[in-house]
This record gives C-alpha cells, structure tokens and sequence, in this order.
C-alpha cells in the first residue's frame, strides 16, 4: 500500500462503508510494517492469531484480546501508525480519568479528531442545536479528551468556546479519602466560576456533567439565568437517570434542548444520544459505527445479552488512527439494537459497575 493512497479509512464521516471491508482495511493498515504502529507491530508476534488473514469482518475482532490496559505504560511514540508519515499532525496524548488505577494513554491524530467531531455535530443538528454561538463547557480539560472534543465542537459548530476546568481525579481521590466536605467545596467552587461567564456572556449551549447540572439545578439564581440564555445543554461524562431527565425537560429547563453523549479515551471519541427518546424513557446512544462500535455482553462469557437486558459495554475502535478492539469498559447499559444498517449495539441507560479490575468504582463529577 502506499503511503498517500486513499483507502476506505479515508473516507468522509457521512460515508456509509461497509463495516467488514472498514475491518480489513484496518488490518492492512496496522498490521504492514510501512503503515503500522510500532505497538501493533510488535504485539503481533504474541497474537495467536494472523490479523492479515484471519480477521475477515467485524465479527472477528473478537479474536483480539483486550490490551487497554497495557497502554499504562506504553511510550506514546509507539502509538502512532507509521502511515502518518515522519511528522505526524497529532492534537494530542489523551490519557484515561484513572477511576481504575493508573491512566491509560492513547494518541489522537488530527485527521480523526476532525472526522469525529464533524459526525458528532451532525448530531447536533439533529437534535436542534443552533450553530454560530457561544459555548460553556464545565468539563475535564488537560489530558482528558472530552475537553478537546469541547473546543472543537465549540469552534466549528459553535462560535467562541469558554471552559472552567475540572479534575475528575482529585474529586475522586477526595472521595475515596472520605473527604466529601472538600469535594463538595471543589464543586461549588467550579460551579461559581461557571456562573460568572454566565453572567457576563453569552452563553447559548451549556456542556456539564450530571452531578454538576444537579448542583446548578439547586440554585434559583442560576436556573433562572440558565433559561434566560441557554438554548441547549449537552451532559456526559456520568448517568443522567431518565426521571432527572424528564424532570429537567419538563420543569427546570423546559424550553431547553437536553442531549446526552456517552464516550471513553479508549474509543478516541463520543457516542450520542439517539433522537426521538419518549418521555420518561432512558436515552439511547448510537455509536460512530463501523468505526467506534459497542457490545453489550455478559462479563461471565463474553457473549451478547439479549435486547432489552443489562450488560456490561464491550467497546471497538477501528480506524486509521486507531487499532483497539475488545476492549471491556466500567459501564453497564440495557442492548439495544443499532439503527438499520449499523454493526454493532447501541446501548442505553448507561450506569457504572461496582468493580473494575479489582478498583471500587468512584464517580464524582466525572
């Protein structure tokens, strides 16, 4: 393959390539000394399987396993597919929140980021967020993804992007330290900066977390300021549970656009909420499939539970950016079924197990 040819990895985000070749191209592209990462083409020799020929679809990705967490330690560098060239335009190293231990890092080329970015705000769109305004994002910046997708999403779908930073690690430290008065603190304290950009900007799309939209939602002062300006929020990061939900919709903020993403470092990127959610129902988000795809499996055996059961998330990344497949995640959600002509699962009413890898699980405001 060579080097400037265009493949379907290349393609568009409003493509619809068919999964199973978006696999094999894949394989190609990791797995060809001129093209792959130094990771993947090292860790092959431990496969006990041939990437290049036995991996025929999307299916098949279970044959890898799960190296998430070996990428506590893995040089960066060795991330990156050699494809990209000898300088390569990355936006970032990305690492976990490190709610189960140490952070995982993974590499972010510029290319996805601006393809992930350009789905999710077609979303958007769906969901009837007016462009060319002003963003508030409460959410973690630093080596946390979800703070780059912030900016991005402010500046191409939005106008100007305002942020108050948040350390989702340090509030769950402090809970685990049985600190919660100094948690609570560190949250109003994020919260009052919040409210002062509100106050003297304008603010049009709010991005925040669930337990900081319960705090702001508290305070009469700020929901009134809120329903003045605000014409959308978006939420992530932890579970917003459908009655909250309903009652923001219906009473807090009722003239206020509410859409949930749900997303990892792990799977470079978000998937959204899933237009059209009834009233009282949990949210259902859809994956950027074939590249960012789900599972909803029972952790006992690995297999899929039936539609409408809980399970656990089994999460796949497969792109020219980034190889990580069967990758189990901390969260548990009902299986859907994907939107026609979607590889995968979609999943709702996300909410964290107890235990992940041997770590109580602590969420905090992130």
């Amino acid at each position: 393959m060579a080097l400037d040819e265009p493949t379907i990895l290349d393609l568009p985000p409003d493509a619809d390539p068919d999964p199973d070749e978006v696999v094999r191209a894949a394989m190609r592209w990791h797995f060809t000394p001129e093209t792959g990462s130094p990771f993947w083409l090292r860790r092959a020799a431990a496969l006990d399987f041939d990437p290049l020929t036995d991996v025929k679809g999307h299916a098949d990705l279970r044959l890898f396993p799960n190296i998430a967490p070996e990428l506590r330690d893995v040089p960066a560098a060795d991330l990156v597919p050699r494809g990209y060239g000898r300088h390569p335009d990355i936006v970032g190293v990305f690492e976990s929140g490190g709610t189960t231990g140490l952070p995982k890092r993974v590499v972010c080329p510029a290319d996805w980021l601006a393809k992930l970015v350009n789905w999710s705000n077609a979303n958007l769109d769906e969901h009837g967020f007016v462009r060319g305004v002003d963003w508030l994002g409460i959410t973690p910046s630093g080596p946390h993804l979800v703070g780059e997708i912030f900016r991005r999403s402010a500046r191409t779908h939005g106008r100007y992007g305002f942020q108050v930073d948040l350390d989702p690690r340090w509030v769950k430290r402090l809970i685990r330290e049985g600190k919660a008065s100094q948690a609570d603190a560190y949250a109003e304290h994020v919260v009052e900066q919040a409210a002062h950009v509100l106050r003297t900007q304008p603010v049009a799309v709010l991005a925040v977390t669930p337990p900081l939209l319960a705090r702001i939602a508290q305070d009469e002062e700020l929901v009134e300021l809120i329903n003045e300006k605000v014409r959308a929020i978006r939420w992530g990061g932890t579970r917003l549970d459908p009655d909250t939900a309903e009652l923001y919709r219906t009473e807090i903020f009722p003239d206020i656009t509410l859409y949930g993403h749900y997303g990892s470092t792990m799977i470079l990127g978000i998937a959204g909420e899933r237009h059209g959610t009834q009233p009282g129902e949990p949210c259902v988000f859809d994956t950027f499939s074939p590249y960012i795809t789900f599972e909803v499996v029972d952790p006992a055996d690995g297999r899929p539970v039936a539609h409408g059961e809980r399970g656990q998330v089994l999460m796949h990344h497969v792109s020219k950016a980034l190889l990580l497949p069967n990758n189990l995640e901390r969260d548990t959600a009902i299986r859907v079924p994907a939107p026609a002509g979607r590889v995968g699962d979609s999943a709702a009413d996300i909410a964290p197990v107890e235990r992940f890898e041997d770590e109580v699980i602590v969420e905090g405001v992130y």
